[in-house]
């Protein structure tokens, strides 16, 4: 048997944090097996699937690194064949139409309310006669299409993840709706637990690795496996993602797409990385840093816990500064030139690629995120300093202009400015004015950048005498004196 999984996410969105995880672990699944991984977009809901969003999910998933297999599958192109799988369980007598009201249907959720009863539909038009079905469609009622569930049945499978698992038939809410009806008594539109199950049904899906807030859809699906005469797949039914507090992630918690999190100076490696871990434990529990593919060489649904994963920041910002730190600066220096770009700051990166690479080396162990390098950079950039109260107030104690002046002097009369002679500059200043080594840095550094804490100081320097601005920025901070 060829292992077969699936990745079906709606286009009413971007692609979320939560879904990229989902994908992540049937990835990580069928690379382990040798299986396929099958995306389908379920574009069912067309007041709100968008076209935009099916690239975000699309882009966000090879942004990852999570190439599939077959695919993309549109479920708006299969309309034919669960209208046909509806239309043989109408002819079996597995489903038939209901013509409840919003109203009637309302009335009776209040009425199971008030005896303190769980809500659920009570199959009242299960049975009806073609008499009384003419009788309700000669009143206007729009019918739906309900599936049969029998309320003494007990589904039960084995989960990957969870173990037995056991639902009553009473407790899925009576029988099921699974499409709208067309004109007339024609099928119309399928809803999402018919769609499914006829989608995996045709792809040969036979691993279905979800959140666990589908428990109760497999149940019901489970039934409808079964009504069609098909094999039902294994289930793996992986924990939520948490917050901090302990409950399911909301926006309210910051959750964000994985654009955003791409915005936000995020690798995709690590952002991969750290999803595997959202509710997985490799065999080494003390590895924590790997590719996808070093994960897929050990991923095992049984190592998945069945505890919620809680969101760690911390953790994810970790694990993206261990890739940024390994990474050659070569292939890091393309990816900070759109932060410094967004910011409004002039990059030419043909033009001065060796002075942004030397800048890149000096900030790169500094960084957590990609966007973390305008913060880190910026006061190297452009012939003015932006001034903080801390460095005018530095600037106006007794001595500094004297060693600005000194520095400057020094500077004019340098043939060059490398390491050691920026050094000696520092201990030549230190000696003919008799001051402090301190003094002098903390001058040099107000001057140089306007600031009192920064990135090396010396590197600095060289990186604006490369640009000829040492000199115009230490001017410009003694006519402030």
């Amino acid at each position: 048997m060829t292992v077969r999984v699936r990745i079906a996410p709606s286009p009413t969105g971007n692609l979320h944090i939560g879904t990229a995880r989902t994908a992540v672990f049937n990835w990580l699944y069928a690379r382990n097996q040798q299986g396929k991984f099958v995306l389908r977009v379920e574009d069912t809901d067309e007041a709100r699937s968008r076209p935009e969003y099916t690239e975000n999910i699309k882009s966000g998933l090879e942004w990852l690194g999570l190439t599939w297999d077959e695919g993309p599958f549109f479920q708006t192109e299969r309309l034919d064949k669960y209208k046909a799988a509806i239309q043989t369980l109408l002819d079996q007598d597995l489903a038939y139409f209901c013509y409840c009201t919003p109203e009637e249907l309302e009335q009776m959720r209040e009425s199971q309310k008030s005896k303190g009863l769980a809500p659920r539909y009570d199959n009242r038009h299960r049975g009806l006669s073609a008499e009384e079905r003419t009788a309700l469609e000669a009143e206007g009622r729009k019918p739906v299409i309900r599936f049969k569930i029998d309320d003494t049945r007990e589904i039960v499978w084995q989960d990957q993840v969870r173990g037995r698992v056991a639902w009553q038939g009473s407790d899925l809410g009576g029988d099921m709706v699974i499409a709208r009806a067309g004109e007339g008594t024609t099928v119309g539109q399928p809803l999402y637990n018919l769609a499914v199950v006829v989608d995996d049904i045709d792809m040969d899906i036979t691993h279905v690795i979800r959140g666990e807030d589908h428990i109760a859809n497999t149940a019901k699906q489970i039934l409808l496996y079964e009504a069609m005469g098909a094999t039902v797949p294994q289930f793996a039914h992986t924990p939520l993602i948490l917050s901090a507090e302990g409950k399911k992630l909301s926006k309210r918690d910051g959750v964000t797409s994985i654009d955003d999190f791409r915005q936000m100076g995020f690798l995709p490696e690590a952002l991969a990385n750290y999803m595997s871990l959202l509710g997985w434990t490799p065999p080494d529990s003390t590895e924590e840093i790997f590719t996808l593919a070093e994960a897929a060489k050990t991923f095992d649904l049984g190592r998945v816990n069945k505890a919620g994963a809680k969101f760690d920041w911390d953790k994810l910002d970790w694990i993206n500064s261990q890739y940024l730190h390994k990474m050659p600066i070569d292939q890091l220096l393309p990816l900070l030139v759109p932060y410094w770009r967004e910011a409004g700051l002039e990059v030419d990166l043909e033009g001065d690629r060796s002075w942004l690479e030397a800048l890149a080396t000096m900030v790169a162990p500094n960084l957590t995120r990609l966007a973390d390098v305008v913060k880190e950079t910026k006061l190297l950039f452009g012939e003015a300093a932006n001034y903080t109260d801390e460095a005018i107030d530095f600037l106006k104690q007794e001595g500094v202009d004297a060693v600005l002046k000194e520095v400057v002097t020094a500077i004019e009369a340098a043939d060059s400015l490398e390491m050691d002679d920026a050094k000696a500059i520092i201990k030549q200043v230190t000696k003919s004015l008799k001051v402090k080594k301190g003094l002098v840095m903390r001058s040099l550094r107000a001057g140089l950048t306007g600031e009192m804490h920064g990135p090396d100081l010396i590197q600095s320097w060289l990186l604006l005498h490369q640009k000829q601005l040492d000199l115009v920025r230490l001017n410009k901070s003694l006519s402030l004196l």
